[in-house]
């Protein structure tokens, strides 16, 4: 039987919530999540929760987190602490663990942050993105709080909403994203949760 994101969805709440229970590790969850978003049928999602608890099968995240209830994504071993673009290019995407603070420089180059697969070390992270006469995207879900400070000098530091969705529950995470532009940019990007296949970060 050919399954939905839904189906997909759910498998990777009970994933979660196995590796906060210490029943897998961090590197054990990438591994099954990229699974999981591969999977088409439900046979191939029912190896991937052989040997976990079936009551956590219940736990339906969306319902979770309008209820109050700290969020699943939360916790983990941080990842990169930098990511730097000096005449060339940089990326942090896919099921990656934001550390509590991460610094982007560019000069001459390009840099891309996506948080739409990322958990987070914990509740608050600072991003520092600092762009000289270069550019760096990040790319937010909609379902985490985000605050732009950042400063354009002769360029931008700007957020752009192409969600149009209201602002998620305070026990999301919330990233603050701060900075400088100069004869550069630093564009934050909201938009909707992605639901393909995530990349996972070496």
């Amino acid at each position: 039987m050919r399954i939905s994101d839904a189906d997909r969805e759910q498998v990777a709440q009970v994933l979660h919530l196995a590796m906060s229970e210490g029943r897998i590790t961090i590197n054990e969850l990438e591994e099954r999540l990229t699974t999981v978003y591969a999977a088409k049928t439900v046979g191939d999602l029912k190896p991937v929760t052989a040997d976990l608890p079936r009551s956590s099968t219940a736990i339906q995240p969306s319902a979770s987190r309008a209820l109050g209830l700290p969020d699943d994504r939360i916790g983990g071993h941080p990842g990169s602490g930098a990511s730097i673009a000096v005449l060339s290019g940089a990326s942090r995407k896919g099921s990656w663990v934001v550390p509590p603070q991460h610094n982007s420089f560019a000069f001459w180059g390009g840099a891309e942050l996506d948080l739409r697969h990322a958990r987070f070390a914990e509740k608050h992270s600072t991003i520092t993105a600092v762009a000289i006469m270069g550019g760096i995207d990040i790319i937010v879900p909609d379902d985490i709080n985000v605050d732009v400070t950042g400063i354009g000098f002769m360029g931008a530091f700007e957020l752009e909403d192409r969600a149009g969705t209201p602002a998620a529950p305070p026990t999301a995470p919330t990233v603050k994203i701060t900075g400088l532009a100069f004869w550069g940019g630093v564009v934050v990007k909201r938009k909707p949760r992605k639901r393909d296949t995530p990349e996972l970060e070496a």
